[in-house]
């Protein structure tokens, strides 16, 4: 047989002793060849070691939003920053300007948010005095207005975003809708209007505020609101019941901000269309900040920057409409529909801050539902 390289030839078969031990000799040669055959067998290759365990995971990063942008808008950021950071998982809560500024008080103490991102600015305003903000320069700091910003970095605006009137398209041609904020207060609109509660709602008590200053005197644009509540069905506690309140004819013409109804006709598919007032429109100042003593502030700057960059201002402007505040955004990268300038009403920024509590308890306490019994 076969000997494997280095063994030793086995014994001829053939070797013979003479005598009478022959025999005996015969098998004892035999087994010694069968033994050196057996030892040069190739031997067996050894069991391969075991795979080392692979470890856990990697924990994602969390940061966590407040935002009054809605789940139609917030849902599509969320994936595109994720995608562009896929170790930092983005938990948002929707709610309310008001409600992110009285929650951010409540959790003063062991802060549950990272980042706050969008609101009047004037409610950030009252977060910073209140203490509740963190200073942060962004990048793109030098191509915002003064007007637009916090002199100490603790807030900065990112979006400028009108209040316009809003109607049902399906309900109403657009020669048929309000032109003009007066018009509201024609008794064609009786029992059709519907009303954003501005108790909740940084852009409703902007608007409110707007109302009471574009009239000559304050007791002349409290008159105006009593008239408009006479005329107002109902006041929707937040943006989504009033979208559809609109869309199922409960009521035929709002206001709201410009851009959200952009976004309803294009995710929702609602019947919703507007008109800039020829009299101009409050524009808001739609600001970003970091949460003082966020348990994330790190993947919280990251966010910051993502969503206040060039790139995604002009995507926000493309999918919801959202008009950049800052001045280096190229308008030939936003949407053709959007209107580059706003007749803009001017407003006196530090009395809102001032008295614009004072305003909304008078509102609520002696014009809702006062109008209708006059």
């Amino acid at each position: 047989p076969p000997v494997s390289p280095g063994c030793p030839a086995p014994l001829p078969a053939s070797s013979r002793c003479a005598g009478e031990g022959d025999g005996r000799r015969r098998v004892a040669l035999a087994a010694v060849a069968l033994l050196l055959l057996t030892a040069c067998q190739p031997k067996p290759a050894p069991p391969a070691a075991p795979a080392p365990a692979a470890g856990p995971a990697r924990a994602k990063v969390k940061v966590t939003v407040y935002s009054p942008h809605g789940r139609e808008m917030l849902e599509p950021f969320e994936k595109r920053f994720e995608a562009a950071h896929p170790d930092v998982d983005v938990e948002w809560l929707d709610m309310g300007s008001q409600e992110v500024l009285d929650r951010l008080r409540a959790e003063r103490a062991n802060p549950a948010c990272d980042i706050w991102w969008g609101a009047p600015h004037t409610m950030f305003a009252k977060a910073a005095r209140d203490g509740l903000l963190a200073p942060y320069k962004p990048t793109w700091a030098g191509h915002l207005a003064a007007g637009r910003r916090d002199a100490t970095d603790l807030w900065y605006g990112q979006y400028l975003t009108p209040s316009v009137i809003v109607y049902n398209s399906q309900a109403l041609k657009p020669e048929q809708a309000p032109q003009d904020w007066d018009d509201l207060l024609k008794p064609a609109w009786k029992d059709k209007i519907l009303i954003r509660d501005p108790l909740g709602s940084g852009t409703m008590r902007t608007w409110i505020a707007a109302m009471l200053q574009r009239a000559k005197t304050l007791d002349d644009g409290w008159q105006w609101l009593l008239q408009l509540d006479a005329n107002t069905k109902s006041y929707p506690a937040n943006p989504s019941l009033l979208h559809l309140g609109l869309t199922k004819r409960q009521g035929l013409v709002s206001v709201w901000a410009l851009r959200d109804v952009e976004i309803q006709k294009r995710v929702n598919k609602y019947p919703l269309a507007y008109v800039i007032p020829r009299s101009g429109c409050p524009v808001v100042t739609d600001a970003i900040a970091l949460v003082k003593s966020g348990p994330h502030p790190e993947p919280a700057k990251l966010f910051y920057e993502f969503v206040t960059s060039a790139e995604q201002l002009q995507w926000a402007g493309e999918q919801f409409d959202c008009m950049p505040a800052r001045d280096d955004i190229d308008p030939a990268g936003l949407p053709a529909r959007m209107p580059i300038k706003v007749p803009e009403i001017k407003l006196d920024w530090d009395r809102i801050d001032k008295e614009g509590d004072a305003w909304m308890t008078h509102w609520d306490q002696q014009i809702k539902g006062r109008g209708k019994a006059r």
